[in-house]
């Protein structure tokens, strides 16, 4: 699905894929993604339906890339030298506002792909899987620099529990995560997890 969907977007400058991108979360953020359709982002766009479906096959591609494009750089870009500082280097790249609006978005997504085998592929093919593979490298360093056990039972984890943290704020506590509450959960509960020291 890369390697096409890159052949295929080789005519589209950076600058129009972004402002396609723009469009299509903030269309996502009106109506969701049941309710979103290739003729209104072709509208809201000022392009034609065959030159979406040629250049990104689909919806959920579309939706996937889109989401993939609007996260602040490499997760494995954070390396300050020590855990605790990458940790706390990820939760910078977004203030509360933003971090609150991607937490609505998401949960509207991760319903939708329940019901959505298309945008559950995509979604794992281009979101989940690549953000596992950063977050490997991120722990790598730090095993490799001994803050972490190589044998520690929660490395399998840390990617669900950063996860987990966003995504149930609201269910919980009935508020939207933010920065302060994300750092708080990583001094608390990951770096404990993984034996690093919090100080």
């Amino acid at each position: 699905m890369a390697d096409a969907a890159t052949s295929r977007r080789s005519r589209i400058t950076p600058e129009r894929e972004a402002e396609l991108y723009a469009a299509v979360l903030d269309l996502l953020r009106e109506v969701g993604y049941d309710a979103l359709t290739m003729d209104a982002v072709a509208a809201r766009t000022r392009s034609s339906k065959a030159t979406l479906y040629r250049q990104w096959g689909g919806k959920a591609e579309l939706v996937a890339r889109a989401i993939r494009h609007d996260k602040p750089g490499s997760i494995a870009d954070a390396d300050t030298g020590s855990l605790r500082g990458d940790f706390h280097a990820l939760m910078d790249r977004e203030d509360d506002c933003t971090m609150e609006r991607n937490a609505a978005l998401m949960r509207g997504l991760a319903m939708a792909a329940h019901t959505n085998p298309d945008l559950l592929k995509a979604f794992k093919e281009l979101l989940v899987e690549p953000e596992a593979r950063e977050f490997r490298k991120l722990i790598q360093r730090a095993v490799d620099r001994g803050e972490v056990r190589a044998d520690n039972p929660a490395l399998d984890y840390v990617l669900h529990m950063m996860l987990g943290a966003f995504a149930t704020r609201a269910l919980i506590d009935d508020r939207p995560p933010t920065k302060a509450f994300l750092l708080s959960y990583i001094d608390a509960v990951v770096l404990p997890a993984l034996g690093v020291p919090t100080t």
